[in-house]
């Protein structure tokens, strides 16, 4: 059944192949033409964005390829979290953020699984306790098959590359 725009009481927002009718009446005659979701957003105009440093140019295209032809992306801080014991376990809601673990004796930050792929995490092992990784239905690997940060003040990353398979890099030690 054909309905009027006007006729709907709500308008969800499209799918990319969702056709479009468009009424164009540029020389007094009304034709219809057809248009999918992603060819319209493809014409969307390009907005600005004001950053510290600059202004950044973000057109449709780069929302939907990301690319941003070498524009700095500016305000993404990442999140802190801070932990004071010896025992830490990950969490989903840490993708993304920094781990700061403050302590004077050993810490073991134990990966889980269930992470999912694409999961990263940065620590900082802050205190002089050295930070251990321990897999727990997961599998982490290291060039040099370290397990650790290598000392205070050390900085390490953990990358999910695959389902339940990590990544460590950065200053670590064995």
């Amino acid at each position: 059944m054909n309905k009027k725009i006007t006729e709907l009481t709500d308008l969800p927002s499209p799918a990319g192949a969702d056709i479009l009718a468009i009424v164009d009446d540029v020389a007094g005659t009304a034709t219809t033409k057809k248009v999918t979701a992603t060819n319209l957003m493809g014409l969307a105009p390009v907005q600005s964005v004001a950053g510290q440093t600059g202004t950044v140019t973000v057109s449709a295209g780069d929302l939907t390829d990301g690319n941003f032809d070498g524009e700095a992306i500016l305000g993404f801080d990442a999140s802190i979290n801070d932990q004071t014991g010896t025992a830490y376990t990950l969490l989903a809601s840490d993708n993304g953020k920094v781990v700061v673990l403050d302590n004077g004796s050993a810490v073991t930050v134990t990966v889980p699984s269930g992470l999912g792929a694409g999961f990263n995490c940065s620590f900082v092992q802050k205190g002089a306790g050295q930070v251990t990784f321990s897999a727990s239905s997961t599998t982490i690997y290291n060039r040099q098959s370290h397990t650790k940060i290598n000392a205070q003040y050390g900085v390490a990353s953990l990358l999910a590359y695959a389902t339940d398979t990590f990544l460590l890099a950065g200053d670590t030690a064995s």
